[in-house]
């Protein structure tokens, strides 16, 4: 019953708010751009979720821990989750994030990217 509740708030949240809606594809688009321009690959999301494309699983393993070094926490996917050539790091956008949030979490990905050879 108490997660029921939960949802059918969060629902109504929604369906009578939806600035956070708006601003949590503002952020996803952002976000992805952003990425992009620094010359990661995004794969095909077109979600929230945006990966950011490792290739080996060494590779997503030493930019999670190299994030996570620099204050960001951001999930390695790694086989046998996907195919061994196909590990990634795992973004998810919120409405709650800040223009500022996103920017300081960009900037960590732009200095770390290059140490382990992503850009």
């Amino acid at each position: 019953p108490g997660v029921a509740a939960a949802q059918k708030a969060a629902i109504e949240v929604l369906m009578e708010e939806p600035e956070h809606h708006a601003k949590l594809w503002e952020n996803t688009n952002y976000f992805r751009k952003e990425l992009q321009s620094m010359g990661f690959d995004t794969g095909d999301s077109v979600t929230p979720i945006i990966p950011v494309m490792c290739g080996e699983s060494s590779t997503a393993k030493a930019m999670t821990q190299a994030l996570g070094h620099e204050g960001v926490m951001a999930g390695a996917i790694v086989f046998p989750m996907v195919a061994r050539d196909k590990a990634r790091i795992r973004t998810q956008m919120s409405a709650g994030l800040t223009r500022q949030d996103l920017d300081d979490v960009l900037a960590v990905f732009e200095r770390v990217g290059p140490k382990v050879g992503l850009i």
